[in-house]
């Protein structure tokens, strides 16, 4: 009896081991974080993001300070990204309808830039989207970090951020659009 149970024991232990040091790996990471920065997870409210750097499929260049006065949806995605894509539908419905009262920018993180974004919307002319790119590395660096996308990122008429988040909702953005078009 003794045979069988030494090597479960040892087999717990082993496991047990693996969890303590896996958890005091994170732990690390996490304490490293927070000291060193990059444990930001984003900008925050109130944080004036007017100075993000855009680009237009003609290549000029844009930046949301232009669009003060204005309440702005900036959609940050990528073509391979299965969220991103099942959002883009609700993204270019609210690009069609903003006319005066806001202004929607589906930004895309695509590494092959125009190379990746031309063809994907090519393929999906049903869309009816005008994408844009950021314009250069740091371009999209007032938002903070950006983790995951579809992040979508809500900014007020001042080109100050009122709300972000990560993921895909259907209706979360039409309801913080409207939510933002009420603040004065």
């Amino acid at each position: 009896m003794s045979e069988t149970y030494v090597p479960e024991s040892r087999w717990r232990m082993v496991a047990a081991a693996a969890l303590v040091g896996g958890g005091l790996l994170l732990g690390g990471v996490v304490v490293a974080r927070g000291l060193f920065g990059g444990g930001s997870e984003g900008a925050s409210t109130g944080t004036d993001v007017s100075r993000v750097a855009f680009r237009d499929a003609e290549g000029n260049h844009r930046t949301l300070a232009e669009f003060k006065g204005k309440v702005v949806l900036v959609d940050v995605w990528a073509t391979w990204c299965p969220p991103c894509r099942k959002s883009l539908p609700e993204v270019a419905e609210l690009q069609k309808t903003g006319g005066e009262r806001y202004v929607v920018l589906p930004i895309s993180v695509d590494r092959g830039g125009w190379g990746d974004v031309r063809p994907f919307l090519a393929q999906n002319p049903q869309l009816g989207l005008t994408a844009f790119l950021p314009d250069g590395a740091k371009a999209l660096d007032a938002f903070g970090e950006i983790r995951g996308i579809p992040t979508t990122l809500i900014i007020d008429r001042q080109g100050r951020l009122v709300q972000r988040w990560s993921g895909y909702g259907e209706g979360m953005a039409r309801r913080a659009l409207d939510e933002a078009l009420k603040a004065r």
